[in-house]
């Protein structure tokens, strides 16, 4: 298997355009043709995990966290930057990070946050990315109308909430003139035709666009297919930067904060407000959201969780009474399994994946 099969897994889960503009996501080093038999998961590529990763003998790594956010000026191999693109250049390690992406995809790291925790009914803390939308209009012979809207609703297309296939059908008369050239699939060269035809409408993601386009050609009996495609101002399926939601039953912050230590395997969280509050509505943002606490705020959450806080962010959430608890980046570990299960039900039994063992987590707590 080449690694670009594996990259178009986890863009299937978390496609790049999901990700902030300022974020680096997908390869990061070496090729999308290298042939992968073993995948290591990890949250960061440092110089430990990558000597792992040659220890371990994996031809690909995917991380969390990209190995370069910045452009690289210069490498110079004295530096752990260097040494870390030296080793993966000489063992022939292919790199590709999915970050924000998979934050903000659905199943990705705050609703397995959610989950974890016990957090239902959720909804976006943010709003970031909304897919736009193509009206579809085809038009095609009496005879093939079932076939065309099948195949463009299994392609993608004629999705509206939870009802897919959707599509709304106008009957009229088309006209054509078979020209020099032609094999016309009705009527004859050079003689003006008549037929009754059925004008297919229908709404298609950008994303899916290609896709929908290659089955109606497939799908349609003509030799040359009269259709319409135009962008619409309707709103695609929209996604959104941490989550918020509830508990099923209420506690104290004091509590709560025992319940993330347990549920995230952490030694320790950092709390802000008062312990004997008692939270229910609950936000979170994995990695570091202090610039989220208004969001969290706003949408009537009782406590926040995330990491990264820090001191006046705290105090800013504490004067408007918003409870905080920084779990800390490194709670964001949890995704390893997550990828590595998604990957496993994917990929053919031969492919090997594992989750680094190396902690890179840099604090340690006296």
């Amino acid at each position: 298997m080449e690694a670009k099969s594996v990259f178009q897994l986890m863009e299937k889960w978390a496609p790049s355009y999901l990700a902030f503009d300022w974020d680096n996501v997908g390869l990061q080093l070496g090729s999308f043709n290298k042939p992968i038999k073993r995948i290591m998961i990890t949250l960061d590529v440092l110089e430990p995990v990558v000597d792992e990763a040659i220890k371990k003998n994996a031809d690909l790594i995917i991380a969390h966290h990209p190995l370069f956010f910045k452009s690289v000026k210069h490498i110079d191999l004295e530096s752990s930057r260097g040494r870390i693109i030296q080793k993966l250049l000489q063992h022939d390690i292919t790199v590709y990070a999915s970050h924000t992406n998979i934050d903000v995809a659905n199943g990705g790291m705050n609703d397995l946050l959610c989950d974890q925790l016990g957090i239902q009914s959720r909804a976006y803390l943010e709003e970031t990315y909304a897919e736009n939308l193509y009206k579809l209009a085809v038009f095609v012979p009496m005879t093939h109308v079932e076939q065309l809207c099948d195949a463009l609703g299994d392609s993608g297309a004629g999705f509206i909430g939870n009802y897919s296939h959707c599509t709304f059908q106008s009957q009229g008369q088309g006209t054509f003139k078979p020209g020099e050239g032609t094999n016309p699939y009705i009527g004859t060269k050079h003689a003006l035709e008549k037929v009754e035809e059925m004008k297919v409408e229908t709404v298609v993601p950008e994303s899916k666009q290609k896709r929908v386009i290659d089955a109606m050609f497939k799908a349609h009996p003509y030799e040359e297919v009269a259709y319409d495609l135009y962008p619409i101002e309707n709103k695609g399926k929209t996604y959104g930067i941490g989550r918020i939601g509830t508990l099923s039953t209420s506690m104290s912050l004091k509590e709560f904060a025992e319940h993330v230590k347990q549920q995230l395997e952490l030694s320790h969280v950092r709390v802000t407000g008062d312990l004997s509050k008692q939270v229910k509505k609950v936000a979170v943002l994995g990695g570091s959201g202090e610039k989220y606490i208004h969001h969290a705020k706003r949408k009537g959450a009782d406590v926040y969780i995330t990491g990264d806080m820090t001191f006046h962010a705290a105090q800013e959430a504490w004067q408007m009474n918003l409870g905080v608890i920084d779990a800390g980046h490194y709670a964001e570990k949890i995704i390893k399994q997550e990828i590595k299960k998604y990957l496993q039900s994917h990929l053919p039994e031969n492919i090997d994946i594992f989750v680094s063992t190396t902690n890179t987590d840099p604090f340690t707590f006296i």
